[in-house]
C-alpha cells in the first residue's frame, strides 16, 4: 500500500505487536518473517529503523539485530551502510512450479489452511459491513482496492494481500487480524509456486470490487457471500495444481 500513500511503519500495524517474555527472539523472528512474506514491505524498500522496530516488538536492539541477521543469512533482507543505509527487503526468488508447490504442501494441512482462511475472511467482511467503517476506514479500503486495479502483474499478489489484510484490520478485532496475517502468509507461500493467470486475476478483481462495494453499502450478507466465493476460487486454483 505504499502506492496508496501509506507509510511503511503504518503498513506493519496488523502484524507487529509486543512479544511475550521468554520467547522474544522466536516471536520477533516470526513477526518480521510475516512482514516479508506478506509483502508489507516491498522488494527494495527499507524496514523501519532498528529503534522503532525494537520498541514495537518490545525487545532489545541486540535481539532485533540477531533476528535481522537470520533474515539476511536467508537472503530475505540486505543491510546497507551509510547515510541512506538500513535493512532493505530483497526480491523473492521465483516460485519453482508444481514440484515446489508439492514440497511446500507436504508439511501443511492445506484443507485446514484454506478453511481457516475462509472463516477469517468471511467473518472480517461481514463485521466490516455490519458495523460500518469510519470515513478514514472507508478511504483506506478504497485506496487499497485502487492499488490492485492499477497494479502491474508482478505486483498484483502483494497488493491483493494488502487489500485483504486491510479488510481484516478494519473489522476491529486485533486477534482476527493477527490470525489472518499468519494464515495468509502460508497461503502466499503456496501461491508463489503457481503462475499468475490473467483470466483468474480479472475474475478476482471483479470480486474485489463487489466485495468492497458490499462492505461500503453495509450489506453484510452480500459481503460474506462474495468473500466466501472469492476464497473458494483460490482454493480451487491451488487444488487444481495439486491434482
Amino acid at each position: 500500500m505504499a502506492e496508496a500513500g501509506v507509510p511503511v511503519a503504518d503498513r506493519l500495524t496488523p502484524v507487529l505487536r509486543p512479544v511475550r517474555a521468554g520467547n522474544g527472539f522466536e516471536e520477533a523472528l516470526e513477526q518480521i518473517l510475516q512482514v516479508v512474506r506478506l509483502g508489507l514491505v516491498a522488494a527494495g524498500e527499507r524496514l523501519p529503523p532498528e529503534r522503532d522496530l525494537a520498541d514495537r516488538l518490545g525487545i532489545s536492539r541486540v535481539t532485533l539485530r540477531e533476528v535481522l541477521k537470520v533474515l539476511q543469512d536467508q537472503g530475505l533482507v540486505e543491510a546497507r551502510r551509510g547515510r541512506y543505509g538500513g535493512t532493505f527487503v530483497l526480491p523473492r526468488a521465483a516460485g519453482g512450479g508444481e514440484g515446489e508447490l508439492r514440497r511446500r504442501t507436504a508439511g501443511v494441512d492445506i484443507e485446514d489452511v484454506l478453511r481457516f482462511r475462509e472463516v477469517l475472511e468471511v467473518g472480517a467482511a461481514g463485521l466490516c459491513a455490519a458495523h460500518g467503517l469510519t470515513g478514514a476506514g472507508a478511504a483506506r479500503l478504497g485506496d487499497a482496492l485502487r492499488a490492485t486495479q492499477d497494479a502491474p502483474l508482478a505486483e498484483y499478489r502483494r497488493l491483493d494481500t494488502l487489500l485483504h489484510l486491510t479488510l481484516a484490520e478494519l473489522c476491529g478485532s486485533p486477534t482476527l487480524t493477527a490470525q489472518y496475517a499468519a494464515v495468509r502468509a502460508t497461503v502466499n507461500d503456496l501461491l508463489d509456486c503457481i503462475p499468475l493467470l490473467v483470466r483468474n486475476l480479472e475474475h478476482s478483481q471483479r470480486q474485489h470490487e463487489a466485495l468492497v462495494g458490499a462492505v461500503l453499502e453495509g450489506d453484510a450478507d452480500g459481503a460474506r457471500e462474495i468473500a466466501r466465493e472469492h476464497c473458494a476460487g483460490t482454493a480451487a486454483l491451488l487444488r487444481g495444481f495439486l491434482t
